[in-house]
């Protein structure tokens, strides 16, 4: 498994964190930024991530800022990402079994670092159920095709 990760400054730490735990369990990680606390703009972290997510170059994304919201909306932006933003180890599950999503957000400022770790772990190893939900994927791209000349 080949993890794309990035951060904003607001979310360096905790990036940091889980990309120690990743490699740990022997995941490869590849880190596109940000590499220090110094302020930095969101939007440009995560178009690298996502884009690695979409050439199918990385199996996942996570990324991290302050509250997880603003990295997450910029990624959705991307074609063919489906970022969800997770607090929760229940959202983390269900958004990998229902909505087959590629790129996980968090929020530093949000989530303890222990809940971090297990949320990135149940997200991971959360396999997409399929069938029902499928159809759902299905049209979730069809919005992105009709809505791409917008």
């Amino acid at each position: 498994m080949k993890i794309a990760m990035g951060s904003d400054h607001g979310g360096l730490r905790l990036k940091n964190l889980v990309k120690e735990h990743l490699e740990s369990q022997g995941i490869e990680v590849q880190d596109f930024g940000t590499y220090t606390e110094e302020s930095c703009d969101y939007p440009d972290i995560s178009k690298v991530v996502a884009k690695a997510v979409v050439d199918n170059t990385h199996d996942f994304g996570i990324l991290i800022c302050g509250t997880g919201i603003g990295i997450g909306i910029a990624a959705n932006k991307v074609k063919g990402i489906r970022a969800a933003l997770c607090h929760d180890t229940f959202s983390a599950h269900a958004t990998r079994e229902h909505n087959n999503a590629n790129i996980l957000t968090m929020g530093e400022r949000v989530v303890g670092p222990g809940l971090a770790l297990d949320i990135v772990d149940t997200f991971l190893r959360t396999e997409f159920e399929g069938g029902r939900h499928t159809n759902r994927i299905d049209k979730i791209t069809l919005l992105e095709e009709e809505n791409s000349d917008l």
